[in-house]
């Protein structure tokens, strides 16, 4: 996971592909504010911020798996669903 251990803002960054540097920061900021994460400002010749989570961030982890294995294990359902769904609004939006 991205925040086993405590990581710099760019590291996320680089492990997150696809996602903007803008969202990326909006979602800690809420996720700091939230108490699941905290930041940590490291001074010294390169200056940067630092990420960890919370006990409370931590204790979501269980949870957080159960929900990441019913998602492995129902993918081809709910893609099954939404490849429907797509050929519906695709046929009705002509």
């Amino acid at each position: 996971a991205v925040l086993h251990q405590p990581r710099r803002f760019n590291e996320i960054k680089r492990r997150l592909s696809g996602v903007t540097q803008r969202v990326l920061t909006q979602t800690l900021r809420k996720l700091e504010r939230n108490g699941m994460v905290s930041r940590r400002v490291l001074t010294g010749r390169v200056l940067g911020v630092e990420y960890a989570l919370t006990p409370l961030g931590q204790s979501l982890q269980g949870p957080f798996s159960i929900l990441f294995d019913w998602t492995v294990e129902n993918m081809d359902v709910i893609q099954d669903c939404q490849s429907s769904y797509d050929a519906r609004e695709g046929a009705s939006g002509a």
